[in-house]
């Protein structure tokens, strides 16, 4: 039997005070091996996520089945507040699988996924932002410029730029020379020794930015994972092109423009950490963090034409069930 009624269906509607969410998916099973190290590369990543997050961004951690000691770290994280949100997975249920689960339960406006090897640099949030909230048509923004990735999953940038939706020309970018040549190193791959070697680059109304993106990580807008990306689970641990089948394809098909930060303002750091990277996140900690508004933030909670078509359809299919079956 109930007694009294529940008061949360007294209060009003629940404000959102964030408009960006990082989803990060953790696999650390255990402490010896390929994972000797890689417990420090989550900690300084998601320490370095913490400092250089604004106070509308909020981090989700998905624990995919890692040893106890992780679990407790994150709790751990739960517990201090660095992170908002934690889901535990008992078992590994699969990379792609984990993180678009985690993503699809935000309701923030912005989705960031990345590795649990990304160390964030100040500045990688607002310049995010500022690439969607400025260039028309954008499905994905990586905050790890890339010079090499303009024909990977880039089809609907491709016709942005044929249509002449926006400019498109190849220049040199010399500033970003020793962090791609990092983000090189990181995946095994030759350095690079030409700093002038030029860079795809698109253009709109003064804004710049790289054309095309790895997928170590990417910030997407959340209709996306409703839209284009598919429903059905991958079933697959990791590899194997589930990446490019749940988050690479479905940008390219929601017609949008896979592009990157004109500047660098992340980096891969692989399984072990390395003393320039813990430079990087000591510059984190000397700036200041931005003062930000208390603000609300809205979402659109409904599809007005399905809304009347829902509304439409259920006044006639209960009047049509009461004269069929009438109650007695």
């Amino acid at each position: 039997m109930r007694v009294g009624m529940n008061p949360q269906k007294q209060e009003k509607k629940i404000d959102l005070k964030t408009n960006h969410r990082v989803v990060i998916c953790v696999f650390i099973p255990k402490l010896e091996g390929y994972y000797a190290d890689i417990f420090d590369v989550l900690k300084l990543s998601v320490n370095s996520a913490f400092a250089t997050k604004n106070s509308h961004c909020e981090i989700t951690l998905v624990n995919n089945g890692s040893c106890k000691m992780v679990t407790d770290y994150l709790n751990q994280l739960y517990d201090d507040g660095i992170i908002n949100c934690v889901i535990h997975h008992k078992e590994n249920i699969g990379k792609m699988d984990a993180l678009i689960g985690a993503a699809r339960t935000a309701r923030e406006e912005f989705i960031t996924m990345a590795d649990i090897d990304i160390l964030f640099v100040k500045g990688w949030q607002e310049n995010v932002e500022k690439l969607f909230n400025t260039i028309p048509n954008v499905g994905s923004v990586s905050p790890i410029s890339v010079r090499a990735s303009h024909r990977y999953a880039t089809f609907s940038t491709m016709e942005k730029i044929l249509l002449k939706k926006v400019n498109f020309r190849y220049e040199p970018i010399e500033e970003n020379f020793d962090s791609y040549n990092r983000f090189l190193l990181s995946i095994n791959w030759h350095k690079e020794e030409d700093s002038k070697l030029k860079w795809p680059v698109i253009e709109y109304k003064g804004q710049k930015a790289i054309m095309g993106s790895s997928h170590q990580i990417l910030t997407i807008k959340r209709d996306l994972l409703f839209t284009t990306v598919p429903t059905q689970p991958s079933l697959i641990l990791v590899g194997n092109n589930s990446e490019y089948k749940y988050l690479d394809l479905p940008i390219d098909v929601s017609g949008g423009m896979r592009l990157s930060t004109y500047h660098n303002f992340a980096f891969h750091m692989g399984n072990k950490v390395e003393s320039w990277m813990t430079d990087v996140q000591n510059n984190n900690l000397l700036q200041p963090k931005p003062t930000e508004k208390e603000q609300n933030f809205t979402v659109n909670t409904n599809n007005d034409e399905m809304t009347y078509s829902f509304r439409l359809k259920k006044r006639i299919v209960k009047k049509l069930f009461k004269l069929i079956y009438k109650f007695k």
